[in-house]
């Protein structure tokens, strides 16, 4: 019995597979970059597991599948709710295209800029996302040399950077937070900001004080308590404005991680949210739901801004030019069981 002859792989085999048009398969065998990165890795897949082999005739030869290569993630603390949240929006956004995510963690040493410059040089990325708290000159200098297409997420300190940038709506945020607690009928509303270098930290604080003049409320320095966005710092503040002879009756934290220190703050004082004391957050991190109760914040789309740093870059890749300038996501407030109208032995004049 004679065994029928293998056929060919063509390219329009492999354009039915993918569910694209043959036209776009040539594209990729000879290197066009027109072409969308899902739809490529797709298709060089196909070729390969296929095997294809061109015909006499094709002009070009088939070009080997391109490694998927990598986008480099830089951080000053990558142990934070904010920096996980971050990696894992990068992360399942490169998933989809089979381009790897490597974090890096960019710490004060002596020397440090030449060797980050020198690492990251060395994996040659398809990209580079800096969610760095701020960015030095030097350090501008740097991201130049490198030649590889980068691009801010916030929170940024440089508001004379000429990078391009993703962020989130940090004015209106602090808005949102102090605007409901207004709504449910407190006066006296502390604030425990970032750190004020930041301009992410500086926008909150401006929200805050927005919704409280748009309400006739008059605003209290002594109820604003400068801190640097960690737990301990949310401890600290919260008892110190606990301690006033006019305390608040509700605390408005820059983020989530200050607002469960101000939970732990509350618990010390022996006192209960919200019965005795409204908290609202900012971030709304995964664990501002599992505490007790779960935490009132404002949602910042911190996965989203990840997500959309990975294919803005490499939109790049295909031949067109990362945006300038910056491009802001919208936050939401998230009303959750923390936040509740002043109790009246805390609202009498």
């Amino acid at each position: 019995m004679s065994h029928p002859i293998e056929r060919r792989v063509t390219v329009a085999d492999i354009a039915a597979e993918a569910g694209v048009s043959r036209a776009t398969v040539s594209k990729v065998l000879n290197g066009r970059s027109d072409v969308a990165p899902s739809t490529r890795a797709q298709i060089e897949a196909m070729l390969a597991a296929r095997g294809y082999v061109p015909t006499a005739r094709t002009k070009r030869p088939v070009p080997a599948v391109r490694r998927p290569g990598l986008i480099e993630m830089l951080f000053h603390d990558a142990s934070t709710p904010w920096a996980a949240e971050m990696i894992r929006g990068a992360e399942e956004a490169a998933r989809a295209v089979r381009v790897a995510i490597v974090v890096s963690v960019l710490d004060g040493g002596p020397g440090r800029g030449q060797q980050w410059l020198e690492d990251i040089a060395g994996r040659a990325p398809r990209g580079v996302i800096l969610a760095l708290s701020e960015l030095s000159a030097a350090d501008h200098k740097r991201i130049a040399k490198l030649r590889v297409p980068a691009i801010l997420v916030d929170p940024v300190g440089d508001g004379e950077s000429d990078l391009p940038s993703i962020g989130a709506g940090n004015w209106g945020g602090g808005l949102s937070a102090t605007r409901h607690l207004v709504d449910l009928g407190h006066r006296r509303i502390g604030v425990v900001t970032g750190p004020m270098r930041f301009l992410c930290s500086q926008a909150r604080l401006a929200g805050y004080r927005a919704a409280l003049e748009r309400a006739g409320v008059p605003s209290d320095d002594a109820l604003i308590e400068h801190g640097d966005f960690h737990y301990s710092s949310g401890v600290r503040l919260a008892l110190a404005l606990l301690g006033r002879p006019d305390p608040p009756t509700a605390i408005f934290a820059a983020n989530d991680e200050q607002a469960l220190g101000v939970y732990a703050a509350i618990q010390q004082r022996a006192l209960r949210v919200p019965d005795d004391l409204s908290v609202v957050g900012f971030d709304d991190v995964p664990m501002s739901q599992w505490v007790t109760p779960p935490l009132t914040t404002v949602r910042q789309p911190i996965a989203e801004m990840a997500a959309l740093a990975v294919r803005t870059l490499l939109a790049h890749q295909d031949g067109s030019d990362v945006p300038e300038g910056r491009v802001e996501l919208s936050t939401k407030l998230v009303v959750r069981g923390s936040t509740a109208p002043p109790a009246r032995r805390r609202s009498t004049p």
